[in-house]
C-alpha cells in the first residue's frame, strides 16, 4: 500500500511539474480542494469530454445534448430534495480537531479487511505455486473465514445504519471497530452530525430584494426542468436521452486525494427517459454500455468493477457504481441510477406545470421513468492519469517516466523534432508542422539532445515523434518514433498524416465501444 501511496504522490507532483494540474491560487497559498488545469491538463480534459460527448450523441441517435445555466430557481433544489436531504454524516476527533465523513471512515476500515484477505491469498499463492486453488483457499482457510465474518458483520451494521439514517449507530460502529483518527491516533470522537453541502449566494441588487440562490450541486436538474423543451423542439420519442457536461459545486468538508474530491468540479451526465416498467432493462443496458466505454481505453478489464449501493437514494429503485482501481484503492468514477419518476413528478408538483409525455402508441399521457449515467470528469481524468503513469528502465539502464495515454486523448498527438538547428532541418521541420497542425495537435521542439526531447514528450504522453534529419533532405523520409515501444521506422513525409491520424483519431476509440 505504501508503494501505491508513493506512486500517487509522484502522479500529483508530475501533474504540477508538467502542466497538467496546479493548486488554485497558489501564489496566495492555495484554496482548499480547488485546482486549476494547466496547458496539457486542459487539453486532456477536453479530449475526455469529446470522447464522452461523441459516444453519447454520435453513437446513439436518440441522445441529444444541452448546456443549462449554473444558477437555477431555488425552488428547483427544494423540489429535488437537496435543500432538506443533501447531507454528509460528519464526525470530529476531539484531539486532532479534524473532521471526517463517518461513512468514509467505515468504508476505509472495510477496505483494510479486504486488503488483509488479499495478502493472505497472495502469500498462499506464493507458497503453493501452480497447485494453488484460490477459490478453495478462500472458502476453507480459518484466518480468511474469520476476516470475512468480521467484514460481513460490520458491513451489515453499516448498511442498516445508512438506510435508517441512524447517526448514533454509525458512531457506535466507529467505536466498536476501534477506528482511530489518522492524525491523532485516538478514538476520542464527537457525535455524528449532518452537514448540507450546497453553496448559497444571493441574487439581486438590494439586501431586501435579494433572493437566496444556490450554486448547482449537480447538473441533472437542469436536464429535468428542460425535459419538455427538448422533447417538443427536437420532436423526440421515448426512449430518448439528454446529455450535459458542466460545473457543479459542493462544499465538501472532507475534500481529499487531490482532484478526486473537490469543491468545484465537472460532471458528464445523461438522463435517459423511458416508459414506466422498462427502466430496469434500460438500467442493465446502460451498465453494459458504460462499462464498455471505460474498457475501450485499454487499461485492462481488471481495473474496473461494479459496486452496488448499500443505501439507495430516496429517488432510486436500482443503483450501481463503476469503480476504478486508483493508487488508493477501488473508487467510484461513475454512477448509474434508475431514478424512477421522482424528479419529474416533484417538479410537476412544485412548479404547477405538467411534466408529462404524450405517448402516441399507447395514446395516453404519463411521467417517464429515468435512467441516469453520471460521471465525474475530474475523477475520470485522475483514473486515466493513474493508469497511464509508468516508470520504466530502458535498455541503457535509464529510468523514463512515460504517460501511456490512449492516443486519441493525448494532449499532444505528434512532436516534430529537427535533429539539429541548422542545414535547413529546422525550416523543413516547421514546414511539416505547418502542414499537419490542421489535422491534430502538434508540438515543435528544437532544444537539447534528441534523447532529452523524447523524454519530455514521453512525460506529457505524446504518442508519436518524428525526427527530421539529413536523410530527410535527400529522400523525403523522417523517423517515426512510437511512445510505448520506443521503436523507430522510416516513413515518407506524405504518409505522416495517414499513419498518425488513423491512430490518434477519436473514431479509433469510438469504434471499440460495444453498444446496443
Amino acid at each position: 500500500m505504501a508503494q501505491q501511496e508513493d506512486i500517487f504522490k509522484k502522479i500529483v507532483s508530475h501533474c504540477k511539474e508538467y502542466g497538467f494540474v496546479f493548486p488554485s491560487s497558489e501564489i496566495y497559498d492555495g484554496l482548499g480542494a480547488v485546482y486549476d488545469y494547466g496547458q496539457y491538463g486542459s487539453e486532456l480534459k477536453n479530449n475526455i469530454k469529446r470522447y464522452w460527448w461523441d459516444a453519447m450523441t454520435l453513437l446513439h441517435s436518440n441522445v441529444v445534448g444541452i448546456d443549462s445555466a449554473i444558477f437555477m430557481h431555488p425552488k428547483i433544489w427544494k423540489a429535488s430534495g437537496h435543500v432538506d436531504a443533501f447531507n454528509d454524516p460528519l464526525i470530529d476527533n476531539k484531539d486532532s480537531k479534524k473532521r471526517y465523513r463517518a461513512d468514509v471512515l467505515i468504508e476505509d476500515y472495510l477496505a483494510k479487511i479486504d486488503e488483509k484477505i488479499d495478502k493472505e491469498v497472495a502469500k498462499a499463492a506464493k507458497r503453493f505455486g501452480e497447485t494453488f486453488d484460490e477459490a478453495m483457499f478462500r472458502q476453507t482457510n480459518p484466518r480468511i473465514l474469520q476476516y470475512a465474518a468480521k467484514r460481513e458483520e460490520v458491513h451489515s451494521r453499516f448498511a442498516t445504519a445508512l438506510n435508517e439514517n441512524d447517526l448514533e449507530a454509525l458512531r457506535q460502529l466507529i467505536l466498536d471497530c476501534e477506528i482511530v483518527c489518522p492524525i491523532s491516533g485516538t478514538r476520542n470522537w464527537t457525535e455524528v452530525r449532518q452537514f448540507n453541502l450546497m453553496f448559497a449566494t444571493e441574487m439581486g441588487s438590494t439586501a431586501d430584494g435579494a433572493m437566496k440562490v444556490y450554486l448547482r450541486p449537480e447538473t441533472a436538474q437542469g436536464i429535468f426542468v428542460n425535459f419538455l423543451n427538448v422533447q417538443k423542439t427536437g420532436r423526440m420519442k421515448l426512449p430518448f436521452g439528454i446529455a450535459q457536461i458542466g460545473k457543479a459545486f459542493r462544499n465538501e468538508i472532507v475534500a481529499r486525494q487531490f482532484i478526486f474530491r473537490m469543491r468545484e468540479f465537472e460532471q458528464m451526465e445523461m438522463q435517459f427517459f423511458v416508459r414506466p416498467g422498462e427502466e430496469l432493462d434500460w438500467f442493465e443496458k446502460w451498465k453494459r454500455t458504460r462499462m464498455s466505454w471505460h474498457q475501450a481505453l485499454g487499461f485492462g478489464a481488471q481495473k474496473y468493477r461494479f459496486h452496488d449501493h448499500d443505501k439507495l437514494a430516496h429517488y432510486a429503485n436500482a443503483a450501481t457504481d463503476i469503480e476504478f482501481e486508483m493508487p488508493f484503492g477501488f473508487k467510484e468514477v461513475e454512477g448509474i441510477h434508475s431514478r424512477t419518476d421522482f424528479d419529474l413528478k416533484r417538479h410537476e408538483e412544485f412548479s404547477g406545470k405538467k411534466m408529462q409525455y404524450f405517448d402516441p402508441e399507447l395514446n395516453r399521457n404519463y411521467i417517464p421513468y429515468v435512467v441516469e449515467t453520471s460521471i465525474g470528469l475530474d475523477r475520470m481524468f485522475l483514473s486515466i492519469l493513474s493508469a497511464a503513469y509508468t516508470e520504466e528502465t530502458t535498455d541503457k539502464g535509464e529510468t523514463r517516466v512515460v504517460l501511456k495515454l490512449p492516443a486519441p486523448l493525448a494532449p499532444v498527438k505528434l512532436a516534430v523534432l529537427p535533429l539539429v538547428k541548422k542545414d535547413g532541418l529546422d525550416d523543413k521541420a516547421r514546414e511539416i508542422l505547418t502542414d499537419l497542425r490542421f489535422d491534430f495537435s502538434c508540438q515543435y521542439d528544437e532544444k537539447d539532445s534528441i534523447g532529452r526531447r523524447y523524454r519530455r514528450q514521453d512525460a506529457i504522453g505524446t504518442p508519436y515523434c518524428i525526427t527530421i534529419d539529413h536523410q530527410t533532405m535527400e529522400d523525403g523520409t523522417v523517423t517515426l518514433r512510437d511512445r510505448d515501444s520506443m521503436s523507430q521506422e522510416r516513413i515518407t513525409i506524405d504518409s505522416i498524416r495517414n499513419i498518425v491520424g488513423e491512430n490518434v483519431s477519436m473514431k479509433a476509440l469510438l469504434k471499440k465501444i460495444d453498444h446496443e
